[in-house]
Order: C-alpha cells, then structure tokens, then sequence
C-alpha cells in the first residue's frame, strides 16, 4: 500500500490517468448492472441478457484491431480522449431505452459503447511504460489493475443499490459524466515533446495506413515471442469460461437466490473484492518470483480459480456462494497482474497497441462464443449446471499453461517493454 501511495504523490502524469480510471470505471459499472437488470425486468430472459453481451462483444472484436492500428500510428493521448468523448455520448443515450419494452436499442447502444471502448482500454496498457519508470512499473501496473478491481466492487454495490433505489436514469447519467471527467484527467498527461505518438522505426509519416498490412505484422510480432503469444492463449482459456460467467451472474442474482439487481451487484462486488485480495497478493509475489516461479505460480492460479468458480455454482446458500466467488477470482486477480506485468517488461513500444489490442480481441472473441452457448444453454439447462462446466473449461487452462512451462517453451525475452530513450521521460510530469 505504501509504495501506491508513493507512486501517486510522485508521479503526476500516472496519479491523472488513475484519477480518471477511478471516476470512469464506477460509472462503468453502473451501467452494467443498470443494462442487465433493466433486460431482466423488462423480459425476465437469461437470452436477452446473452444478447445484451454480444451485442457487447462483437462490436468490440471488430474494433480492436482498428485500436490496435490507430494507437501504434497516432498520438495515443488524443484518441483516449476522443473514446471518453464517444463513450459518453453513448452512455447518456441510454436514457432512451427506458421508454421501450423491447430490447433493440439495449442491444444497439451496448454495441456502440463497446466499440469504442478498445481505443481507450489498449491505449492505457500502451502508455504505462511511459509515464512510468522502470521501477515504477511494475507498482504502476498492480495499482491499475486493483484499482479497475476496486471500482467493480464499490461500482457494482452502489450500482446494484442504486437501481433498486434510484430507478436506472441516475446510471446512466453518471456514467456519461465519469467519461467526460476521465477526457478532462486524460488531456493533463504531460511528456516532453508534448506527443505520446509512439516511435517506430518501420514507419514513416508519408507512408500510406495499411490497416491489415500493420495488424499483420503485429500478429507476426506476437507468434516470434512464446510468452506473449502464450499469455494472450491463457485469456483465451479463461474467456471459454468466463464468457458464461458474465451470463450466471444475473441469473444467479435474479433466479438462482431471487435477490433482484441488489442480489446481481452484491455478487458482482464479492467478485471484485477477489480480484481485488488477488491483485494485492499478486503484486507482493511479483517483486520476489523468478520466471519460473512466476509461470508456475499462473498454473495453480488457474486451477484454484476454476475449481473455485465450480464450488460457487453448487452453493445452497448465498453466502457461501459469494465467498466461492471471491476465491475464483482472487486467482484470477495474482495471475492477470503477474501476466500484464510481463507484457509491459518484454512488449516493445512500436507493438504495443497492437499486442494490447490483440489480446483483447481474442478473449471478446472466445467470450462471445462461450456467453452464446451459455444463452442457449439456459433454455435447456439450470444456472448451476452451466455454472459447473464453465468452471471445468477455465481450469483446463493450467494443463495447456502447465504443459508449455514444464515442456521448456516458454523461454524468457530480452526485457523490451521499456526503451532506454523512455526514461529520460519519467522526470518532468511529476509534481
């Protein structure tokens, strides 16, 4: 705790974007449980809520490797802001979908808030490494990621609370103003030079955007490195679990224990106290784990969080449930800061809205798949079955991570994440 305090007082330019992250991902999460809860009480469907995540996914698998493009090409700063800009016109707009009994407009701005949401989300990976020294980045990054886990939780149990109290207007509007407070955060960031446009040595700037041809070369970056490209291949192994998962826990909270949109946030914030435990304990062991030790460190990760997530779905009771939920996603919590920490040391500059961006689009991808068998499922089977193979499908995971490791194929880079001409950086936009 000490050194994110630390970091915060010091370090300017990092203590506006995560002034910004706080803000916005509260108001994030307002939204989410106002949208699913809203698509139960207006259809009382586990389908529609199936929908509503597609109608999330797709858009954002579409947009990622047009972020992933953008954000290695042009200043990262200037399209993080135009996303928050976006998003909050998006955001506000669903006060329209109030007035309808149908689900098209749900599905129709859920779909256009999440395309534009990879632009800001890759981004932000892309930037650390600058605004943060090499000793810092490793703190930088747990603070970022307990922080996102933080305000799941306070943003779901508000969220939750305030949809049973307040009606879901006052979420929506919230959660358009987080985004323009986040723009006005994100516009603060200071480097020399004034441009956090990234450097590349393959690129010039009378060459012509070829979007496919670049995403290209960052899928070919990915594959000459074992560990990125096993690291994005465990998300994907998470996500064919995960996917259903962000189905279950409305349905949990809405059927399963009947405790309405209260019942979906309180779920949803027990889970973000996990992550939240995890990323903590996942910092700690960062700063003392040798390579090894940290690849064996994700394999038990992701049987703990798999056999954990099958225990919940089988719980009589609601309390019991919730404290299953918070183990699940304590491993999930040590190993995504264990794993975004290694991509921020061996991901050069000039790949990294594209890895970033890449990484994303694959687990949308196996999300989508995964929520729409879920969707489907629901109509033949109970939660608590669903809940069980998706449990199973995310533990699997640590035999393919556990196999690569122990079979030698995941060897360490060169340290490339942060360049020595980025150092220099780090010592003017503090305050």
């Amino acid at each position: 705790m000490a050194s994110f305090l630390q970091l915060l007082r010091q370090n300017r330019n990092y203590r506006y974007m995560w002034m910004g992250q706080v803000v916005s991902e509260v108001g994030d999460h307002f939204n989410n449980i106002a949208v699913f809860s809203l698509a139960m009480h207006v259809t009382g469907s586990g389908l529609v809520v199936t929908g509503v995540m597609l109608a999330r996914a797709i858009p954002a698998i579409l947009a990622g490797p047009i972020a992933g493009v953008t954000l290695d090409r042009f200043d990262r700063k200037r399209i993080m802001i135009l996303s928050d800009v976006v998003r909050a016109a998006f955001a506000l707009a669903f006060i329209l979908t109030l007035s309808r009994n149908d689900p098209a407009l749900l599905y129709l701005l859920s779909g256009l808030l999440m395309f534009a949401s990879p632009f800001f989300s890759s981004g932000r990976g892309a930037i650390l490494p600058v605004i943060a020294s090499p000793a810092e980045l490793h703190t930088a990054n747990s603070l970022t990621q307990t922080t996102q886990w933080t305000t799941l939780t306070i943003g779901t149990f508000l969220g939750g609370l305030s949809a049973s109290q307040l009606g879901f207007a006052w979420a929506f509007v919230f959660n358009s103003a987080s985004f323009l407070f986040s723009a006005c955060c994100i516009s603060r960031l200071r480097v020399p030079g004034g441009s956090f446009k990234a450097e590349r040595s393959d690129l010039s700037e009378d060459r012509v955007m070829r979007p496919f041809h670049e995403y290209a070369e960052g899928l070919r970056y990915m594959k000459s490195f074992p560990l990125i490209l096993g690291i994005g291949l465990i998300n994907v192994g998470w996500a064919s679990g995960g996917g259903a998962a962000q189905i279950l826990f409305p349905l949990f909270g809405e059927q399963v224990f009947g405790m309405g949109p209260a019942g979906t946030g309180i779920l949803w914030g027990f889970a973000g106290l996990g992550l939240l435990s995890g990323g903590v304990v996942g910092h700690r062991l960062g700063k003392k784990l040798s390579f090894d030790g940290y690849k064996t460190a994700i394999a038990v990760c992701y049987v703990i969080h798999g056999g954990a997530y099958v225990l919940f779905s089988q719980m009589p009771t609601f309390s019991l449930a919730l404290a299953f939920m918070a183990i699940s996603r304590a491993a999930v919590g040590v190993s995504s800061v264990l794993n975004f920490s290694q991509l921020l040391r061996h991901v050069s500059n000039d790949y990294r809205g594209r890895v970033f961006a890449t990484i994303e689009t694959m687990t949308w991808a196996t999300m989508m798949l995964s929520m729409m068998g879920a969707g489907i499922a629901s109509q033949s089977f109970t939660p608590r079955q669903i809940g069980a193979i998706a449990g199973v499908l995310s533990s699997l995971t640590a035999v393919f991570w556990g196999w690569a490791h122990w079979s030698g194929k995941l060897p360490e880079p060169e340290p490339l994440g942060v360049e020595p001409e980025e150092v220099e950086i780090h010592g003017n936009p503090r305050s």
